[in-house]
């Protein structure tokens, strides 16, 4: 009785405002709004109260009266008692790598969405499951400290990276808030898109597609640039008799293939360049990549031979382990060096960073941590005046989260986009206003809940690896196995 007491004392003090603004109106229409044909202080009531009759809603049971209340209030707002109850993947193929997508359920119905990095098995974060099952996604966090021991540099990462994406986007559903927000708020509405291209054979055809590029309205380009190119060339390289070119080559580290680029070589290699910049001009910036696997030394001259030609950077011209060796190339050559895409943590990044070895830096948030570690990664950069850029190469998922952690982080540059050349790829999602990517080569940073889009059953069902279903049942996931205790 007391609480129905109470109940009934606040309407009474809500009752005396709205009969003066009742009186008011019947002289002055024009200070009431909404109200034309009816009563002022009854319209509001109605509005307010959901349609509960006044007399009604202060003689029910609190329960049925605050039910009636709040019946139009987010449900999913009560983050406290949000628990994990499943975690699926859906494997598809060509976007334009093969990608898994990771979907994970909860109590209440909210569902978030997050991706292994591209070419990654799903069973990196399938094996997360059982580590996760019971907790709350909103400890983001505590949760990515409980699963990171299981990540490792290149795409072995990729099921602690994509685990932690679909947290933040089921944290920001669960609060209402775009997962910006929960990194700190935004620096930018719109994020800036670099474009990869394929390379050729014939320069001229390399130009050709850069420039079609730059006329679709990117603002930003990157080639991909190396010694294969030239390896059919007599006496453009100098290579070991019976050279592998195939798997060996690909799995030998930079250094130790005993490759060198001869005079010719170089000549040969600045012409895909020289073919490009008079394609697009020289007031866009250009950025090269995929150098091959050549010596420290091959890569010194490389980049001096480029200098004319102002590129924006010099892309992983050797593995990112090699501090020292990095620090050689970028004290010798005046065009940047940049690296950073499969280097898990932010401590790797922190001692590329402190030795000045290059001079930005280019994370892959499905390899790098997630969001909240890119933006750590990021935020120690620019308090050391490096700024960084971004790799990604996977689905529209794993792109939203990159979006939302450019935006939130001070000294981005751009964000590379691998799949522009894909019809199909913006279908994969909804909930986002289309196109994604704008014809001014700028993405627009969402303002709707956790990573602002969600997985479009029919058109994801589409594009499915062969042998593959949609989000299917993972139970044998579901116990662990392990004592995963660092230190005793």
């Amino acid at each position: 009785m007391k609480m129905k007491t109470n109940l009934k004392n606040i309407l009474a003090k809500l009752q005396a405002p709205l009969a003066k603004t009742e009186l008011i109106g019947a002289s002055t229409p024009s200070l009431v709004t909404g109200s034309e044909n009816g009563n002022p202080r009854r319209d509001f009531m109605k509005k307010t109260l959901g349609g509960v009759a006044l007399g009604g809603f202060m003689f029910s049971p609190i329960e049925d009266t605050l039910a009636e209340s709040t019946k139009n209030v987010n449900r999913f707002g009560a983050p406290s008692d949000l628990k994990i109850t499943d975690v699926r993947v859906a494997y598809i193929r060509d976007a334009p790598m093969n990608v898994p997508l990771i979907r994970i359920d909860t109590n209440q119905g909210l569902v978030g969405w997050g991706e292994v990095r591209d070419g990654g098995s799903p069973r990196y974060a399938l094996f997360l499951k059982s580590r996760l099952l019971g907790e709350n996604p909103c400890n983001v966090e505590k949760l990515f400290k409980k699963i990171k021991q299981f990540g490792f540099h290149g795409r072995q990462a990729g099921g602690v990276c994509g685990i932690e994406m679909a947290l933040w986007d089921l944290a920001g559903k669960a609060y209402n808030v775009p997962a910006y927000q929960l990194l700190g708020g935004k620096y930018r509405d719109e994020v800036r898109i670099y474009a990869d291209t394929d390379k050729s054979t014939d320069p001229q055809v390399f130009a050709k597609r850069m420039k079609e590029r730059a006329d679709k309205g990117i603002t930003f380009l990157k080639m991909d640039f190396g010694v294969e190119m030239v390896k059919d060339i007599p006496g453009a390289l100098v290579v070991p008799r019976n050279f592998d070119w195939g798997k060996a080559y690909s799995q030998t580290e930079h250094p130790f293939t005993a490759i060198q680029i001869t005079d010719k070589g170089l000549d040969e290699m600045v012409k895909y360049v020289a073919a490009v910049r008079e394609a697009v001009g020289t007031d866009i910036p250009l950025a090269a990549d995929h150098f091959g696997h050549i010596s420290v030394n091959s890569c010194i001259r490389l980049g001096r031979a480029l200098e004319k030609y102002q590129l924006a950077w010099l892309e992983d011209m050797v593995p990112w382990k090699y501090t020292e060796l990095w620090k050689q190339i970028t004290t010798a050559i005046e065009t940047p060096t940049l690296t950073g895409e499969d280097i898990y943590l932010k401590e790797e990044f922190i001692k590329l960073i402190d030795a000045y070895a290059v001079d930005m830096i280019h994370p892959d948030l499905a390899s790098s941590g997630g969001l909240l570690e890119t933006k750590k990664i990021g935020d120690y950069a620019e308090e050391k005046g490096i700024p960084m850029a971004m790799h990604f190469a996977g689905s529209p998922i794993s792109f939203m989260a990159n979006v939302h952690c450019a935006a939130a982080t001070q000294n981005f540059i751009a964000l590379e986009h691998h799949s522009i050349d894909v019809p199909w790829w913006e279908d994969l999602v909804k909930g986002i206003e289309k196109p994604i990517l704008m014809k001014n080569g700028f993405v627009k940073v969402p303002n709707t809940p956790g990573l602002g889009v969600e997985v479009n059953e029919e058109e994801v069902k589409k594009h499915l690896i062969d042998g593959e279903k949609y989000f299917a049942p993972t139970t044998e996931w579901d116990k662990e196995r392990s004592w995963d205790r660092l230190w005793s």
